[in-house]
């Protein structure tokens, strides 16, 4: 979506009155990412090989925060600031464990930078501002409606992620802006749930900020947690009323080439007995690193089996950023 196609209704943006910063310099520190990624990267065929979001200028240096999956193995990456200056960037890092991409401006943003929240987290019922980049009229006034633990079919989980509400059209990358003026988080998803009336509620699932600082100098030095990956699959998979359903697989990766078929039910991880993601990424986990070997049960048309996967680090699949 173009910029000025679209805008928040103005009864759903912040009102700067409500707030003890300067709302409207804050937002200058949400820049527009496009990003393009070769045709034959990995995750081309997924995620697109044009992606666009936003990030958070997160140091006076130029150095952004975003989503991961906006940035990785982008190729070339520009950046738009509030007054239409368009600007490259690199992709430093991406984490796999948090989701958070970072990205360095390769010329001067002369932005403001946020403060990442590193103190207690935000409760639900606590009034934020969700921004994309585009000032005001791209942000969105909304209520942190959950913290609670999340996990992603792609081999994905925050044992705490934010979720907020309304949700925000253009979530990728945007700000979570607290009542300080602090970077509480960096918009990942767009999920539908039921409320207490079985009727459906958009929300966006937010990666905490404080999750960044620990991380921080390991990814600005070696684009990744400097401690070993976790074991990898290559595995998609579901949620139902049964337990874990394999719904996909990665090309060429280690659950494919195990024999893993789509509809396996996954029914343990080792001697662990899984029911649902959370509990069987954490299983695979802590069968040690990548390299490793991990052993499934499952059930293929009621017929339990045993597979055994030799698991892998997942950054053997992608593209490394190219350096300038």
């Amino acid at each position: 979506m173009a910029s000025s196609e679209w805008e928040i209704p103005p009864e759903l943006q912040p009102d700067p009155t409500e707030h003890e910063f300067d709302l409207d310099l804050a937002l200058r520190s949400i820049v527009g990412v496009k990003a393009l990624v070769p045709p034959d990267a990995f995750t081309a065929q997924s995620l697109g090989t044009e992606r666009a979001g936003s990030g958070v200028v997160i140091r006076p240096d130029g150095l952004i925060a975003t989503i991961g999956y906006l940035v990785t193995e982008a190729e070339t990456i520009w950046l738009t600031t509030h007054d239409g200056r368009a600007i490259p960037g690199h992709a430093l890092a991406y984490d796999f464990e948090t989701g958070f991409g970072l990205i360095q401006a390769l010329g001067r943003l002369e932005l403001p930078a946020l403060p990442v929240e590193s103190g207690p987290a935000p409760k639900p019922g606590d009034v934020c501002v969700l921004a994309s980049a585009g000032g005001r009229k791209h942000a969105l006034r909304c209520t942190v409606a959950a913290r609670q633990e999340f996990a992603g079919y792609w081999e994905y989980m925050l044992e705490e992620a934010l979720f907020t509400a309304p949700a925000h059209p253009s979530w990728g990358g945007a700000g979570l802006i607290g009542g300080d003026g602090r970077l509480l988080g960096i918009g990942s998803l767009v999920m539908q749930q039921q409320d207490g009336k079985g009727r459906r509620v958009d929300l966006n699932m937010v990666v905490p900020a404080s999750l960044l600082p620990p991380v921080l100098d390991d990814l600005l030095s070696f684009g990744r947690p400097n401690r070993p990956a976790r074991p990898w699959l290559g595995l998609y998979a579901a949620e139902d009323e049964e337990g874990v359903v394999v719904s996909s697989m990665a090309r060429g990766g280690p659950a494919q080439k195990a024999g893993l078929h789509e509809g396996d039910r996954l029914v343990a991880v080792g001697g662990t007995r899984v029911s649902d993601l959370t509990g069987l990424w954490r299983a695979v986990w802590a069968c040690g690193h990548a390299g490793t070997k991990v052993r499934l049960t499952i059930n293929r048309q009621a017929v339990p089996r045993e597979l055994v996967l030799a698991s892998i680090d997942r950054r053997s699949f992608l593209k490394a950023p190219r350096l300038h």
